[in-house]
């Protein structure tokens, strides 16, 4: 085969070059292998800026610039080498001089451009493939192969630029790629030390602590707190517990985006809200009208919504699907062990002291939580640590030009992206069925917990006649339920799913953590009904304890298989999954304690959460039996028309960026001599489309290799 060069880009290529040689190609230095494409039979051409200068023949020029044309635009056979097991690479092979050698600044800016062409192309490939995946008509039997391209995004991490390892297949053709070196790479929060990530893990838990003991720890307060401020409606001493779980309904469409980018990452906005709700704890025990009160606790909840969203995708980032169910069991003790300590607490400092006491005190842990944080929370996002990890690489080479994968091919604004991360967690719930389905479960549980919290003093003080401290007490069943709840489902959840995995041949599929959710959807009725039908006929106290331990209980295995079924069940969509979940059952964690004392008033407690109970079984127990005889069907027909909307949203960037790449390109070309451009490419184009159809099959032949 006849050599054929791009200008100043890329060496002299000979038939050893091509897709099918088998023969070991010359690389540069800093580079596992060359740049490999098929070029066409025609006169051996290298365009070159002494060959532009030189040239007699402008229908040669001509023709080979149409070639550099559709190179360009995608439209050539241009195709990069297989990607090969990255080995570590010292800073220094970052290096300019030992990437390029002695070429010139003006040949390595056109080599540098038209690397990223090709980056762009192969990723703008791979999403049309995905798109059109979507068209055929034998879709559903393609679904049963691995290398269906309708699965594209489904195995990818949750990041902006649809690449798989963070960018590192394209590390064989982009030398000044910056991305982990190899799957085995040590700062690959995956690849920490057991130890470093259960600490990790144990500080999100922290900070997921806080913000539920802020939200409930006025409940056995309220008497004191309703007399301090004037409170005379019910409804709203109730308002001043539930407003800051409004905040969280509202908060992860803000905090998300900002945490996924890898300008900013989780380290940052974890930090920042958990001193955010430090300080207007503390303001909150100044607070001198119900007003003031509500508009403190509100924004200490914008503040405090981050650890419950976040805290998921840092999990996420620390742990694979296999090993993640018991960290999501730690995790998960703070949401709801958190609102069950501090009423217990705060039961005994408004005894003893008043209640501004409460916030006080639970400010003085919030600020020691936060410098612990603050000092030992490392960052887990993988964009952002190899941002830093580039600009480091810059500083030690000089190499201004190093660069991650998100920094070249990712083609969104900032708007754009705050409007798409805003509105697809709304979308979600509307849209996917499962996200809506399983969500609502969760949030009317997540509202029953909270319904509880605030008529806890009006049962066990009211009905029963105990003192604050003795009635702050009856929170300890529910803690009890929540802790071996906690032991009892994680183990038989791992349990049931690895023997479903084991019985598909080793394949794990979503649908293996839900079994357990239908034995919620007969415990969460029966706790309602036990408890509210114990307190309506005065039974001894142990008996509605009784009632809120099953419940307890039962909640645990809503929150850890529901929270992991978001996870797995689109990488891609997995922090909307989450922070959709979390706006469904926030809005019902703050709606419940509002209606809770008028309905107890009509209905009393036994037919109220008699009332309940049955809402609680049509949601909990047909749905998940659906899900897991055809869960899987409906994932994926939801799956995919959301992984066609983010094809054709990543296929718009990439061309866009195509084009202002293609215009540096030829703005460069052009600096290095006068350029006569023609429309003699008729010959070319009918032979790069023959071309094209073998460099398909190769990268299909690859793709399929590669998985």
């Amino acid at each position: 085969m006849s050599q054929h060069k791009l200008p100043m880009s890329l060496d002299t290529y000979d038939s050893r070059n091509s897709l099918s040689s088998n023969d070991s190609n010359e690389s540069l230095p800093g580079q596992a292998e060359p740049l490999a494409f098929h070029a066409p039979t025609n006169d051996d051409v290298q365009l070159t800026p002494q060959s532009l200068r030189s040239s007699g023949s402008s229908s040669r020029l001509a023709t080979t610039l149409g070639d550099l044309r559709r190179t360009l635009s995608g439209a050539s056979s241009f195709q990069t080498a297989p990607m090969s097991r990255v080995s570590t690479r010292a800073s220094g092979s970052y290096s300019v001089r030992e990437i390029y050698g002695d070429m010139g600044n003006n040949d390595i800016q056109l080599r540098r451009t038209a690397t990223r062409t090709t980056i762009l192309d192969s990723l703008a490939q791979k999403v049309a493939r995905s798109r059109d995946a979507y068209r055929s008509e034998d879709h559903e039997l393609a679904l049963e192969k691995d290398d269906d391209p309708s699965n594209f995004y489904e195995k990818l991490p949750d990041t902006s630029v649809p690449a798989k390892d963070y960018g590192g297949e394209y590390t064989t053709i982009d030398p000044e790629l910056v991305t982990w070196d190899g799957p085995d790479d040590p700062n690959n929060p995956r690849n920490w030390p057991n130890g470093q990530r259960m600490f990790q893990t144990f500080l999100v838990s922290l900070y997921t602590l806080i913000s539920p003991m802020s939200s409930s720890i006025l409940s056995p307060a309220m008497t004191e707190i309703s007399e301090s401020l004037g409170i005379t409606k019910q409804v709203i001493l109730s308002l001043c517990v539930s407003i800051m779980v409004l905040a969280w309904a509202i908060g992860p469409l803000i905090i998300a985006p900002i945490s996924e980018s890898d300008r900013v990452g989780r380290k940052s906005v974890l930090n920042l809200s958990i001193w955010i709700v430090a300080v207007f704890n503390l303001v909150c025990g100044f607070a001198k009208t119900p007003a003031q009160l509500c508009v403190f606790r509100f924004l200490g909840g914008l503040g405090g919504c981050a650890s419950l969203n976040v805290g998921a995708g840092t999990l996420a980032d620390l742990w694979n699907d296999n090993e993640r169910q018991y960290a999501m069991a730690a995790y998960s003790l703070g949401p709801t062990l958190g609102p069950v300590l501090a009423p217990i607490i705060s039961s005994f400092i408004v005894t003893g002291l008043d209640w501004h006491w409460c916030f006080y005190i639970l400010a003085i842990f919030n600020f020691i939580v936060a410098a612990v944080g603050t000092v030992f929370f490392k960052e887990t996002y993988s964009p952002r640590l190899l941002k830093l990890k580039a600009n480091r690489l810059r500083k030690e080479t000089g190499n201004s030009h190093l660069h991650t994968i998100y920094e070249i091919a990712d083609g969104e604004t900032a708007m754009e992206k705050m409007l798409v991360t805003v509105l697809r967690p709304i979308s979600l719930i509307i849209g996917h069925p499962m996200v809506f389905g399983l969500g609502s479960f969760m949030a009317f549980t997540y509202g029953f917990m909270y319904l509880f919290i605030v008529t806890f003093p009006s049962v066990f003080k009211g009905t029963y006649g105990f003192s604050t401290n003795i009635a702050g007490l009856m929170y300890i069943p529910l803690g009890l339920g929540f802790l071996i709840g906690t032991v009892f489902w994680s183990v038989m959840i791992e349990n049931i799913y690895n023997r479903l995995k084991a019985k598909n041949g080793g394949v794990a599929k979503p649908e293996y953590r839900l079994p357990c959710l239908c034995f919620c959807g007969i415990g969460i009725p029966v706790g309602l009904i036990w408890y509210g039908w114990s307190a309506q006929k005065h039974l001894h106290w142990i008996m509605p304890c009784i009632g809120l331990a099953i419940f307890a209980f039962s909640l645990v295995a809503v929150f850890q298989t529901i929270q992991n079924y978001l996870i797995d069940m689109n990488n891609r969509f997995a922090a909307s999954s989450v922070a959709a979940a979390a706006v469904f059952r926030s809005s019902f964690g703050f709606s419940f304690p509002l209606f809770a004392p008028a309905m107890y008033e009509k209905l009393h407690y036994g037919w109220g959460n008699t009332m309940c109970a049955f809402i609680g079984l049509a949601l909990g127990l047909p749905f998940p039996l659906f899900c897991l005889a055809y869960g899987e069907r409906l994932r994926n027909w939801a799956n995919r028309r959301f992984d066609k909307k983010q094809a054709e949203r990543d296929q718009r960037n990439l061309e866009r960026l195509k084009k202002i790449n293609e215009k540096e390109y030829m703005r460069r070309v052009g600096e290095n001599g006068t350029l006569e451009l023609g429309d003699r490419d008729s010959e070319l184009e009918r032979r790069d489309s023959k071309l094209d159809e073998r460099n398909v099959s190769e990268l299909e032949r690859r793709d399929k290799e590669s998985a």
